[in-house]
């Protein structure tokens, strides 16, 4: 189907607006007014501009508080309009979006709002105008869909008709269902948001925070569905007032905007995207560095053995049980230390994984790569961290292992088995769009958002998982812009016994992060342990959480550039990351930075 987004759903100048939805992909824009006025071209400038683009103008919007008015205030509205459509004319727009009244003279009466909505469209239809009437959530007198469609109904003129938008509609709790009996040809306009839900006053709640579907909890898909069986057949666009979206640079939203359209209509059974393929498990978790030293020395402590280095670049491998890490040295390593650069996925098709990441707008990155090293693809995530598609050691398939050359070593001594999840704290304005992203192009499923209190803030993480558990990643997020360098990453380790790898990480020369005794106090008043228990987790600095699932043990090393790791034991069906224990712990990594130096956060659902 047609895709088109409002310009107020991007940031920037109105040029670029239309620069990145036409790189994105959209077919369309909503010019809204706010940006015309704004803009330096003239209507006639901005027709030709969206004509090179490959853009259509299909919605010129708002015009505010013009039913159901006094007599003289409904003559001077009529002369606003016929200057706005006779610049619309000059703009190439056709549809235009009428807002129910808020104005505080407007009256309660359906028949002069239905008269005065007659005139406007004999008006608009002189220039080729259609009026498309939309119910606002907190309109004076009409404030529902089916309202305004009453309404529309009741004028019944061939140039007015009525806009769906997602928000006022399920915002509301109007049923969606009932839009099917509208005729789908008196649809003139369908907006499209999302939203999380939140307790407050609904006109705040859709000027602030709006966001693209698939990103909150409102059931777009449904009302879609709705919408397509009425028989509409104009675009899917987006409107979207968001506070974070509206600072955040526009060629990336835009992408995030159309990919979120993309994966509403096949959820809606639009189109057909091609299939998902979900990973099975992590492969490997690859660091760059400019020292290998550190970073080596914490994976021996925590019992990693070095067993193969790449056949033609500075990559090592080390490896215990099935948790893999690279360690890469090579001209991509950056001065501010270890970071986390790249995540192998096992995925039962990797290039059907391939395939779909660049229908959904994520393209296969350019590798340089020697002729005889394995043919492996990779994404980037919207924070940055590459995501190589991998099939380890499998018949019939190229594996990433066969670029590595074995050498000498004392064999794994550690507890740890794999990777239990990775968390990465994404740029502050990426936080919904990486949680869309691992969603549409990975299949993972998204858990509940979690806000922590740090002493220097309040942080907010989610993670997605694939059914099993097997792959866990937590992204998190800081309540302001920060520097990239700021935003850690660390690996969290699966262990049977995390009193014994933390009791061999130490033997070995490693560091613990040291947890204030309160916290052991506390915990002796919340749960009750066998002899010794707690004394144990107080000695070793091992945080605890328990549900009716069982019970969650983890500790924490020391920071090692951008990167630290955490040993993480479950027991029973526990799926959680220990969110209750996450404000201990980021206070503990403060209070262990040099003075000045705050630790940065990550995974604040505490895994």
């Amino acid at each position: 189907m047609r895709t088109s987004i409002a310009t107020v759903s991007l940031s920037g100048s109105l040029t670029e607006k239309l620069t990145a939805a036409a790189r994105a992909g959209f077919d369309g824009v909503e010019i809204f007014e706010n940006d015309l006025l704004a803009s330096p071209l003239t209507p006639e400038e901005v027709r030709a501009r969206c004509a090179d683009l490959g853009l259509g103008i299909d919605l010129y919007q708002p015009m505010r508080d013009i039913e159901a008015v006094p007599a003289e205030l409904f003559e001077e509205n009529l002369r606003r309009a016929r200057h706005k459509f006779e610049l619309m004319e000059r703009l190439g727009c056709a549809t235009v979006l009428v807002c129910s009244s808020v104005h505080p003279l407007a009256e309660d009466d359906d028949a002069l709002a239905a008269y005065h909505l007659r005139q406007l469209a004999d008006l608009a239809q002189e220039f080729g105008v259609r009026v498309a009437y939309e119910a606002l959530a907190w309109g004076r007198h009409v404030s529902t869909y089916d309202h305004a469609w009453r309404i529309v109904e009741a004028a019944g003129h061939p140039a007015l008709g009525t806009c769906l938008d997602s928000f006022h509609i399920l915002a509301r709790g109007s049923d969606p269902q009932a839009v099917e009996n509208i005729p789908g040809e008196k649809i003139f306009f369908l907006q499209l948001a999302d939203a999380p839900l939140l307790a407050m006053d609904v006109l705040q709640w859709s000027r602030h925070y709006r966001c693209f579907p698939g990103q909150g909890g409102l059931d777009v898909t449904a009302l879609v569905r709705h919408v397509m069986a009425a028989g509409y057949d104009g675009p899917l666009s987006l409107e979207v007032f968001n506070d974070v979206f509206r600072q955040a640079e526009a060629g990336p939203t835009a992408v995030d905007a159309h990919r979120s359209l993309l994966m509403l209509q096949e959820a809606a059974g639009l189109t057909a995207l091609p299939e998902r393929v979900v990973p099975t498990g992590v492969a490997f978790a690859e660091l760059v560095t400019p020292d290998a030293e550190p970073v080596g020395a914490l994976l021996d402590a925590l019992g990693f053995a070095r067993t193969a280095r790449h056949r033609s670049k500075p990559v090592d491998l080390w490896r215990q049980g099935d948790a893999r890490v690279l360690v890469n040295t090579g001209p991509a390593a950056r001065r501010d230390g270890t970071q986390l650069a790249a995540i192998g996925l096992e995925s039962p098709d990797p290039a059907g994984a391939a395939r779909r990441a660049e229908a959904l707008l994520a393209p296969v990155l350019p590798r340089r790569r020697a002729a005889e090293d394995a043919a492996l693809d990779a994404v980037a995530a919207p924070d940055g961290t590459e995501l190589f598609f991998c099939a380890t050691d499998r018949p019939g398939l190229p594996s990433w292992t066969a670029d590595f050359r074995p050498v000498d070593h004392n064999g794994a001594a550690g507890h740890v088995t794999r990777v239990d999840h990775i968390a990465l704290t994404q740029p502050w304005h990426q936080f919904d769009e990486a949680a869309l992203f691992h969603r549409t192009v990975l299949g993972l499923r998204a858990g509940g958002s979690v806000d922590v209190a740090d002493p220097y803030g309040l942080f907010r993480s989610r993670p997605v998982t694939n059914e099993d558990g097997t792959v866990r990643i937590v992204l998190g997020v800081g309540p302001a812009p920060t520097d990239d360098t700021a935003r850690p990453q660390h690996l969290a380790l699966a262990t049977d016994d995390v009193v014994a790898a933390a009791r061999a990480f130490r033997a070995a020369g490693g560091r613990l992060l040291a947890v204030p005794a309160n916290y052991y106090d506390d915990l002796a008043a919340r749960f009750v342990f066998a002899d010794g228990e707690l004394e144990t987790y107080r000695d070793l600095g091992i945080l605890y959480d328990r549900d009716a699932d069982g019970a969650f043990r983890h500790c924490y090393t020391e920071t090692v550039g951008r990167v630290f790791f955490e040993l993480v034991q479950r027991d029973g069906g526990h799926q959680g990351y220990g969110a209750p224990n996450a404000p201990v712990r980021l206070a503990a990594q403060h209070a262990g930075r040099p003075v000045g130096q705050r630790e940065p956060h990550a995974g604040v659902t505490g895994g």
